[in-house]
């Protein structure tokens, strides 16, 4: 089994490309080797010569297929004797149904909780080989990552297929919620989260204890919870929830100050909601520390059913923002949660063309990234604007030409209410966000359209052209060359052309386009006098420098406009012959000549359009 996971690991470490087809077959190889392995390792497991020579009679019977050996291994483990059989299938049910990897010594705490009990024993806490041995070599810990995995992703195949443990989450959410109600982590202090090091399975249980039990709330499982909720904010786990979340959200009180209502609807948890919105006092629409009710949290989640149970409340406000002017149909619509957005968009006293405090809609939301589905249900209403611009000037078809989502932007192109030569603040169109992140296909269905200007600058001077030669992006290049009404030798408000960002940036596949141009002059420099050849020498960008040379460079002893002290220059490739008009001997003085060493110009930066503050919760982030 070492020589196994040693080849593995190495494995793990290449990547596809360098392997090409011989991937596949290396794969497969190593597939059969874990079969022998796993084969041998039972058959070794037995005491004795007479038992051996069954279990081998039974390997050679059940052939070399992976199901059939791990079905061996588990029956075995169910065979071992006292503690280590029930001992082994919970290592199992954990590593194969914990919402992300558990390292080995939460793996311990966790299988050392006694559900019958009411506090902790440390003496419950086995050893680490114990716990990995009692798997008989189907778990192991990753070097890499230093978590307990499975010893191979068809291993967590073969679990699910077979559906070995039905009641995993609610066996799972029990442990974590009767871990929760301990009598020690309820004595914790809420706002102490440093020093838990001797209780390592704190955190796992008090980010998805929820992620549990909504899937398999149990009778037992449910009166946990509800104690759990009754501490509110007082209870550990809720600053360290509030601490896994708030990355994304600016929270202006303390942790601890979040009710227990938002946490069962951040979860989705749809019968605990019914018990506490049903509890004299509750107030569904109360702000938590980062401004968000519990209508929020649920939308933002996707819990529908949360949803629909908030909403029954006469005095639910289904369009309360929160402190950025974001609606719960504006989160619903950035996440792309469909089914939360035509509950919302039903009611009357939703606003489906809301603007938050910087002036973005939920389709702007939706077109940002890319959530044809929820597009098609905000472009359905007549009281949505589709071509209203941000505070920046971004539309909705101008960001989803940003980020590249071709099936919006063709939704948006298909009204007639939408311009697709809109400008932002910064004079640029959607064509040329387009340009500058190298979306081709966005690029080509923005110029099938008749009213697009595709050589239209920015506030910059930067036409699309430019834009994606700054970058490299050698396909939208060529689709721009191929039209007759864009300029490939137009120069930025710097006087830097295509060709110039280009060398200046190293990139020689669109040089060589532009030079392929007739149109195209090789040699004409910027504001400060500076060449294509000259900045491409200097920056060490010896493939376009080259390229640039053989065009027939002009005099390379000529200085440029921004030369204070005199450097020697180094060719950066040796001609074939000597050239005649440069005398290595020249004395210093204070004129430049190309190639230079250093640029001192400093670069003009351009940056696409900031996200949004909001951004997604990541579930299995720890």
């Amino acid at each position: 089994m070492l020589l196994w996971k040693r080849c593995w690991k190495r494995l793990r470490k290449c990547e596809y490309e360098h392997f090409g087809s011989k991937f596949e077959s290396l794969i497969h190889s190593l597939v059969r080797f874990l079969l022998v392995a796993l084969n041998i390792e039972a058959i070794l497991g037995e005491t004795s010569v007479a038992s051996r020579k069954e279990m081998l009679r039974e390997v050679e019977a059940a052939g070399v297929g992976l199901d059939s050996v791990y079905f061996q291994t588990l029956q075995r483990i169910r065979e071992q004797r006292g503690d280590r059989s029930r001992l082994g299938m919970e290592v199992l049910m954990w590593v194969s149904h914990a919402e992300r990897p558990l390292r080995i010594d939460e793996l311990c705490h966790a299988l050392a909780v006694d559900m019958q009990s009411t506090d902790l024993d440390p003496e419950n806490v086995r050893p680490q080989d114990t716990v990995l041995g009692s798997c008989l070599g189907l778990a192991v810990v990753d070097a890499e990552t230093s978590t307990v995995r499975l010893i191979h992703y068809t291993l967590q195949e073969y679990i699910s297929q077979s559906c070995i443990f039905p009641d995993a989450d609610e066996i799972l959410g029990q442990i974590c919620l009767t871990y929760l109600n301990h009598t020690l982590i309820r004595g914790l202090p809420a706002n102490s989260v440093s020093n838990l090091g001797d209780m390592p399975f704190l955190k796992y249980s008090s980010l998805y204890w929820g992620s549990h039990a909504k899937i398999g709330l149990t009778d037992h499982s449910k009166p946990l919870a509800l104690d759990l909720l009754n501490h509110g904010g007082n209870h550990i786990y809720a600053t360290l929830l509030v601490q896994h979340i708030r990355s994304s959200h600016s929270c202006s009180l303390p942790y601890h100050l979040w009710p227990s209502l938002h946490c069962a609807s951040y979860f989705g948890i749809d019968d605990i909601v019914t018990d506490l919105i049903e509890r004299e006092g509750c107030d569904i629409n109360q702000s938590d520390c980062m401004g968000f009710t519990a209508l929020m949290w649920a939308a933002q989640e996707g819990n529908e059913g949360v949803v629909k149970r908030l909403l029954t409340r006469d005095e639910a406000i289904p369009a309360k923002p929160n402190d950025k002017g974001e609606t719960p149909l504006w989160a619903a619509s950035w996440y792309g949660n469909e089914g939360v957005v035509k509950l919302l968009l039903a009611r009357k006293d939703v606003d489906p063309d809301k603007l938050t405090n910087d002036g973005r809609t939920p389709l702007w939301a939706a077109s940002w990234n890319g959530h044809e589905g929820v597009v098609k249900l905000l472009l359905a209403r007549n009281h949505v604007d589709p071509d209203k611009p941000d505070s920046n000037g971004g539309t909705p078809l101008l960001v989803a030409s940003l980020n590249g989502h071709e099936g919006v932007v063709e939704l948006l192109l298909a009204r007639n209410d939408v311009d697709p030569s809109k400008l932002d603040s910064k004079d640029r169109t959607p064509l040329w966000v387009a340009s500058y992140n190298g979306h081709e296909g966005v690029v080509k269905l923005l110029l099938a359209q008749n009213h697009v200007n595709p050589d239209k600058p920015d506030s910059n001077g930067g036409t699309p052209l430019w834009t994606a030669s700054y970058n490299g992006h050698e396909g939208v290049v060529k689709l721009l060359l191929a039209r007759n009404d864009v300029n490939p030798d137009k120069p930025d408000n710097y006087g830097g052309t295509p060709l110039w960002t280009a060398s200046n940036n190293g990139h020689e596949g669109v040089v060589k386009l532009l030079l392929a141009r007739s149109d195209v002059s090789p040699h004409q420099p910027n504001n400060d006098g500076e060449t294509p050849f000259s900045v491409a020498s200097s920056n060490g960008r010896r493939v376009a420098a080259r390229r640039l040379r053989s065009t027939g460079s002009p005099n390379p002893d000529k200085p440029d406009n921004n030369s204070p002290i005199p450097i020697k220059a180094e060719p950066v490739a040796q001609p074939a012959s000597p050239r005649e008009d440069i005398c290595p001997d020249q004395p210093k003085s204070r004129d430049q000549t190309p190639p230079r060493i250093y640029s001192l110009r400093k670069r003009r930066q351009i940056t696409a359009e900031p996200m949004p503050r909001l951004s997604r919760k990541r579930r299995r982030k720890n």
